[in-house]
């Protein structure tokens, strides 16, 4: 099974998201399948590749409660087919 789930980059104290499409087995450092988004908490700052994202979401992709508030946030779901909105 596929997650969207967020993997940790940056410096120690300065933590700074990517979004990744990764294996549900998989570590959080562990090797993806794909990035799909980057978010920054210190700045609010969010960018999403948002056809890809839905791609995924499309084939049964998962996104874990953070990643599900930051698409929320982003109206991704709105975009979705009316027989995916499982995730509002």
């Amino acid at each position: 099974m596929v997650k969207l789930r967020l993997k940790r980059c940056g410096r120690k104290q300065r933590a700074v998201y990517r979004i990744v499409a990764i294996d549900v087995r998989s570590r959080r450092e562990g090797k993806d399948l794909r990035k799909v988004g980057f978010y920054d908490p210190m700045k609010n700052q969010t960018y999403l590749n948002v056809p890809v994202i839905l791609d995924f979401l499309e084939k049964g992709a998962q996104p874990t409660g953070t990643v599900q508030n930051l698409l929320k946030k982003a109206e991704v779901f709105k975009e979705l087919p009316s027989n995916q909105t499982k995730f509002n």
